[in-house]
């Protein structure tokens, strides 16, 4: 049984935690396979609001087995508060939720090395969240890092001291002030590994594997966004792990030929957070308007996004570099008012007009080539077949199928999961 894939096609927040939810009945198995806690992925249902920030999107759903992959980082203090929540909502997370012995973890020192690092930069600082996660992913390429498997040793709390007190020194040399009591984060961070260590660690390949022969569906969930990757992203503002359809198998070992259906999603406008480029950011009433009706404020930090057109130069490089066989358009609804609406086609680069995406987007060597769509004033937050969908949604929806030469099969209308519609 091949392995399908869900992923965000542009810098993240596209709403992968809704969809992954609604996919949910689909599958036995969710397993998530990279990033750390700087994702958050909400969802609503029945009136409440949930967000995760490790743990994977399945986790509501009685049956479904959710796995947490070898590329994932992982902070046991905020895995500590995921699972509290998910105790007053009498989730039995302990039977259907289990952690790869080879995903990392990240220890206080590493948030307290994002900060110092962050802030030695000074105003090219890149936005990070500081959870820790850059220094994570260093110190696990560096072969530095201690693994969820290092638990289940007698002398893990020497490797950690030994870690530990070489990122002090680290610090130090940043010579920037950070203020912190280590003992008291330690405490902390100690509490939060023996609750850790009350779930089911196991070796995650051989179990998907397994899975697979024993003929089980699996959705592997991505975090962050493609434009995001630590390779094929707008470097340096990126992440620290593959955010494309490879670290899907990097990050939970199952082989290239083993993916099914590539499902992409992307907003149908354009947000991010934090710096870096963004060649369609607008600045104006169209802008806010975007992030007042959209609410675009980050599950995990709060920030608000930077919000702005639809880029299609981007999205369809994402398209690309991750095989994506079926599309998902969210926020159609966040739309409705404008009475024209515009999507990036191509940019102007350096006096050239390109269609593809280049090395550099910074606004001195590009800017946007704008085609403009009719709008639609009609709600959409309350329709449920396609239907009921206004032409000039459906145009816009046909128009954005016809660049991509990918179909659009879902629309969301709204951030609940009844409000998801089929086409």
């Amino acid at each position: 049984m091949a392995v399908d894939l869900l992923l965000g096609l542009q810098w993240g927040d596209e709403g992968k935690g809704k969809i992954v939810d609604v996919l949910t009945s689909d599958y036995e198995i969710i397993a998530r396979f990279q990033g750390g806690p700087n994702a958050g992925h909400t969802l609503e249902f029945d009136g409440q609001k949930h967000v995760l920030h490790t743990i994977p999107s399945g986790i509501f759903h009685e049956k479904t087995i959710n796995l947490i992959g070898n590329g994932v980082v992982i902070d046991p203090v905020i895995f500590k508060k995921e699972l509290e929540n998910l105790q007053k909502h009498n989730i039995d997370y302990k039977s259907k939720l289990f952690i790869s012995r080879k995903a990392h973890l990240i220890l206080p020192t590493h948030r307290l090395l994002d900060a110092a690092s962050e802030a030695s930069k000074g105003k090219a600082k890149i936005g990070s969240t500081l959870k820790g996660i850059g220094p994570t992913y260093m110190d696990k390429t560096g072969r530095n890092g201690i693994r969820v498997g290092d638990l289940e040793l007698e002398n893990w709390k020497d490797k950690y001291r030994a870690l530990a007190d070489k990122h002090e020194k680290m610090i130090q040399f940043y010579d920037v002030n950070v203020q912190y009591n280590l003992a008291e984060l330690e405490q902390e961070f100690y509490d939060a590994v023996d609750t850790l260590k009350e779930l089911q660690f196991i070796d995650s390949e051989a179990f998907l594997h397994q899975a697979q022969k024993e003929g089980k569906t699996i959705l592997a969930e991505g975090a962050q966004g493609s434009l995001l990757d630590i390779d094929f992203g707008t470097y340096p503002f990126v992440t620290s792990s593959t955010t494309t359809a490879a670290g899907a198998c990097t990050g939970l070992g199952v082989a290239p030929n083993q993916i099914g259906e590539a499902y992409g999603i992307f907003k149908a406008y354009t947000t991010r957070v934090g710096s870096g480029p963004f060649p369609t950011e607008l600045f104006d009433e169209d802008g806010e308007t975007m992030g007042r009706v959209g609410n675009e404020f980050g599950a995990t930090t709060g920030r608000a996004r930077r919000c702005g057109w639809l880029d299609l130069v981007a999205l369809k490089y994402a398209v690309q570099i991750n095989g994506i066989t079926q599309l998902i358009m969210m926020k159609g609804d966040v739309l409705s008012g404008f009475e024209k609406l515009k999507v990036c086609t191509a940019y102007n680069y350096k006096g050239e007009k390109i269609k593809h995406l280049p090395y550099n987007i910074e606004a001195e060597n590009v800017t946007p080539v704008y085609t403009e769509l009719k709008g639609w004033a009609a709600d959409l937050t309350g329709m449920t077949k396609a239907s009921e969908l206004p032409k000039e949604f459906n145009d816009y929806v046909e128009y954005l199928e016809k660049v991509l030469q990918v179909p659009i099969k879902v629309v969301s209308v709204g951030p609940d999961r009844k409000q998801t519609i089929l086409r």
